[in-house]
């Protein structure tokens, strides 16, 4: 039976590497030229300074973007900015949810602590609270959307109340409320 089963798997494999061969035949890659490779690790280095949330000067950029690619991002940030001015005050409304959502994610981070430190009974009570919290705040962001729909746009992620729909009441699957505020570095 081993026998059969390794023959299988050498067939199987020898028909991946095949199949892989006429793949690079048909769509060969090519190689990046020394500067395209400068380029790109540039390119990299800034993206993720970005996603680390610090400062770029727009110089770099500008240097390691084409001309055409670096017009794009400068028309896609305009489009930011003028949303972000519309959308500058964010709503009281808002208020009442991220309260307690704030007190849900408190409970759960302490619950989270107790129990890491074996004092498990003590951290079911933290949970327990945080699921409370978290079913308040599921109403009332449910009221709120009912009410007001145009909220929707200060949520990091659509919301539904669909069934089979992503909500729940724990504090991973409720949306955030996003901060509309931008800080930007001219140089």
């Amino acid at each position: 039976m081993a026998e059969w089963h390794d023959s299988q798997k050498k067939t199987t494999s020898d028909f991946r590497k095949l199949l892989q061969e006429r793949i690079e035949k048909a769509n060969p890659r090519r190689e990046l030229t020394a500067e395209e490779t400068k380029r790109l690790s540039k390119l990299k280095g800034i993206a993720d300074k970005l996603k680390r949330g610090e400062n770029v000067q727009n110089r770099l950029p500008q240097t390691w973007l084409g001309r055409d690619e670096y017009e794009q991002l400068e028309y896609e940030w305009q489009e930011q900015l003028e949303l972000r001015s519309e959308l500058k005050d964010k709503p009281s409304e808002l208020k009442r949810y991220e309260e307690k959502l704030k007190q849900a994610t408190f409970n759960y981070n302490r619950a989270e602590g107790y129990s890491s430190k074996g004092k498990h009974s003590t951290a079911k009570k933290f949970y327990n609270k945080s699921e409370s919290l978290c079913e308040d705040a599921l109403e009332i962001l449910q009221e709120l959307l009912h009410y007001v729909s145009s909220l929707r746009v200060w949520f990091d992620r659509d919301v539904s109340f669909e069934v089979g729909g992503d909500l729940s009441a724990d504090v991973v699957s409720l949306p955030q409320s996003v901060n509309m505020h931008c800080h930007l570095q001219t140089t």
